[in-house]
């Protein structure tokens, strides 16, 4: 059989072709997170054949995780395997000619070099913003395309980012944001939203790979609401933007400001949580966010939020955070990825 008979269907538009696909067998895309908008991305990609997928991903499937992450299921769950182990299986059985790298790793900025240069796209499958300004840096520096997607509720919104073409993500959102925000875990998420964002995502990197005109626009919609908004950001480069324009890759730098500081405190089984720039926050409105998510106990000084019986986390006014019951770094930035949002 042709190598190129699996992908007949594809083939047959235009815009794509016998050219087009085999660039695609000749391409690489790494997708940093594989929850629901990275099963949908991987999924896709390795149909169409993208040849070298890298999947990157901190967390282990659960039971929660099936209702919107499409290549799990409950053995995996009931397994705890890792979600990119789990996906990779999936992946394989799916199209064994792609090459499917699975890494397990909180991406970060020691490991976010690695992980990431070299690849032709970039696609976020992320739930959080410190991810994005640290794969926009990444991006910047290195001259890579990546896909931004974001979803959570029944909205959703994407955009393309194409160094020295289009504005970065810094541009689009110059105000850093370092928590607080909405995440699946606290205000939760449709899974038609999520597939839908991911096949938008997907279909860019497509257009990127094979050389065709990706969208001018950040998209945003609410399938509940059934709204649509497409904003033009083709020229909306900030002059004074410290990634695109100053180079300044602040999330790349240990000394920057803008970084999250994390300290496993001895002796303690806790993980302090520190981000460096933050603005003072209410307590109560934070108990509102979470109190659908766990216990919550609030006093004038503090918050206690205890999402399971096993860990607690404890929320000051300056946005420190202690992480209880847990030793380990990457499992606390996990809890607080999902319940703060960055």
């Amino acid at each position: 059989m042709n190598e190129l008979d699996r992908y007949s269907r594809q083939i047959l538009f235009k815009p794509i072709g016998e050219k087009g696909q085999r660039k695609l067998l000749e391409s690489s895309a790494a997708i940093v997170g594989m929850g629901a908008l990275g099963t949908v991305i991987a999924n896709h990609l390795v149909r169409s054949g993208v040849g070298y997928v890298r999947i990157i991903d901190r967390d282990l499937v659960e039971l929660s995780n099936l209702q919107r992450q499409s290549l799990y299921d409950e053995e995996d769950a009931s397994n705890h395997l890792p979600k990119v182990v789990a996906a990779e299986k999936k992946l394989r059985q799916i199209n064994s000619t792609v090459k499917v790298d699975p890494v397990i790793a909180d991406l970060n900025l020691d490991n976010a070099e690695e992980l990431l240069s070299g690849f032709d796209v970039i696609v976020d499958g992320t739930d959080n913003f410190a991810a994005r300004y640290l794969i926009n840096d990444i991006s910047v520096k290195f001259g890579i395309p990546w896909v931004y997607g974001g979803a959570v509720s029944s909205r959703g919104m994407f955009a393309v980012i194409v160094p020295g073409k289009t504005p970065c993500y810094r541009c689009l959102f110059p105000k850093v944001q370092t928590g607080l925000g909405e995440t699946c875990d606290t205000i939760g998420v449709l899974s038609p939203i999520t597939d839908i964002i991911g096949s938008f995502e997907a279909v860019e990197v497509l257009k990127l790979l094979v050389g065709a005109q990706h969208s001018p626009n950040l998209e945003q919609l609410d399938i509940w609401h059934q709204s649509f908004l497409q904003l033009d950001i083709s020229g909306g480069q900030n002059p004074e933007c410290p990634a695109c324009v100053h180079r300044q890759f602040e999330f790349l730098d240990r000394s920057s400001e803008q970084q999250i500081s994390y300290a496993v405190l001895c002796g303690r089984d806790t993980v302090q949580i520190n981000p460096r720039k933050i603005n003072a926050f209410s307590l109560e409105e934070l108990a509102g966010k979470l109190k659908g998510s766990g216990k919550v106990i609030v006093n004038p000084f503090l918050l206690r939020f205890s999402p399971d019986e096993h860990v607690s986390m404890v929320f000051f006014k300056d946005g420190r955070v202690l992480v209880h019951g847990v030793d380990d770094i990457t499992k606390a930035r996990m809890y607080y990825s999902r319940y703060v949002g960055s």
